[in-house]
């Protein structure tokens, strides 16, 4: 199932809540600097719909903010909980 994320790089603690433009939003740690938040962000993303990160695999944007990433099917109501917290 593909869905979008919003990468918020560089923020106090890595987290996956809440929605901008549609997208899930995810604050990580790691600076957006060879594609180190790109990979934090898949890994918190996988940490909070409850599967394996190599579960979760980018589909587009490599350097953007906003990203499609693929992840399984199973967890589709997993990530539309984290979706609608704030």
């Amino acid at each position: 199932m593909r869905v979008s994320i919003r990468v918020r790089p560089g923020a106090k603690r890595t987290e996956a809540a809440g929605s901008f433009d549609g997208a899930l939003i995810v604050r990580v740690t790691a600076a957006a600097e060879s594609g180190r938040a790109t990979k934090a962000a898949l890994a918190a993303v996988a940490d909070v719909i409850g599967v394996r990160k190599n579960d979760v695999t980018l589909v587009t944007g490599m350097t953007s903010r906003t990203k499609i990433i693929d992840i399984p099917d199973h967890a589709a109501e997993a990530f539309d909980a984290a979706l609608h917290s704030s």
